[in-house]
């Protein structure tokens, strides 16, 4: 393949970021804020995509439409966060549970495996056919970058609030946070919410972009959202220190991620594969850290030796050469 068409499918490939990019900002949430792991996103990354297609192809509005997908994903997020805080079940089963139950919530809900929203035929607002070659705008690219930036400043102002601060609180120290007198379990639920809120709201915009909603365009989105957390963090975190910024850094991660994606897929790689190099991926950029703190210093202080070891031997060299 040459170089032209993989600088044609860049465009798609960041909008394909940014789209999970407000996915990945959800799981960052829960999963760096709240210190919950929540699978649920696999099944309300469907959920809200089905919602707003139903609703849209029902004739109604595309911001009402999306409006009631991100209630609908709230909703999901509710019930993981009650099967957790009120049932005892650990968040990680909750969310399993949750995403489980989904499915069949979102089959009804389609009515079938897949359903088409064609952009010539419903007044979308992201389509792949606005990548390029049209007003900025109705540019996609613009559009979700405008929707990132909002999320980005809502979550800014909310959680510097004392009810967001009492949320993040729950996050660091749940024992500490119940000692001051905070609701760490009505704290949890409303993180979930808003995460899965999020989430759905990824989705919806997604359906739109890519014309359809399917049962399983949620299917290994937990994957995505954590290869975006921690690819941003890893690139960034020494430079992003604000909690917007490194909000940021989430989208920017998914992006990073998509577009080596592109470049791995432009390149020949098996696109049978591809889920077991996100998994890689991941894996790698999650051991980043401890490999970082347990064998890096271990492989200096290996290096320091035998560079000691070679200016005594070369010491001993010159002595002798001396004599």
């Amino acid at each position: 393949m040459e170089l032209v068409d993989l600088i044609n499918a860049l465009p798609g490939a960041v909008a394909q970021g940014l789209f999970w990019g407000i996915m990945a900002i959800g799981v960052y949430i829960t999963y760096k804020v709240l210190d919950v792991a929540d699978l649920t996103v696999d099944g309300t990354m469907c959920t809200g995509g089905a919602v707003c297609a139903v609703m849209m192809i029902a004739g109604h509005n595309v911001w009402v439409s999306m409006a009631c997908a991100v209630a609908a994903g709230a909703l999901a997020g509710l019930f993981t966060g009650i099967f957790h805080v009120t049932l005892g079940i650990p968040a990680i089963l909750a969310g399993i549970l949750s995403q489980l139950g989904l499915y069949s919530i979102n089959l009804k809900i389609i009515g079938k495996a897949n359903e088409a929203l064609p952009s010539h035929v419903y007044d979308v607002l992201v389509a792949i056919k606005y990548n390029k070659n049209v007003p900025i705008t109705e540019n996609t690219i613009f559009i979700v970058a405008i929707f990132t930036i909002v999320i980005i400043a809502l979550l800014y102002w909310f959680f510097g609030t004392s009810l967001g601060c009492s949320i993040r609180a729950t996050g660091s120290n749940q024992n500490m946070s119940r000692a001051q007198g905070i609701n760490t379990k009505f704290n949890t639920v409303l993180g979930l919410m808003i995460s899965n809120g999020l989430v759905a709201l990824s989705s919806a915009l997604y359906t739109q972009y890519q014309g359809f909603t399917d049962i399983n365009m949620g299917r290994g989105a937990i994957v995505i959202g954590l290869a975006a957390v921690i690819i941003g963090g890893v690139v960034f975190e020494r430079i992003f220190k604000n909690f917007a910024l490194r909000l940021l850094s989430v989208s920017l991660g998914a992006v990073i991620y998509y577009i080596v994606l592109q470049i791995v897929i432009w390149m020949g790689f098996d696109t049978d594969l591809l889920k077991l190099l996100s998994a890689i991926v991941v894996a790698l950029f999650l051991a980043f850290p401890y490999i970082k703190k347990e064998y890096l210093p271990v492989l200096f202080s290996i290096k320091k030796r035998i560079a000691i070891r070679k200016n005594n031997k070369a010491a001993l060299s010159a002595k002798g050469g001396a004599k």
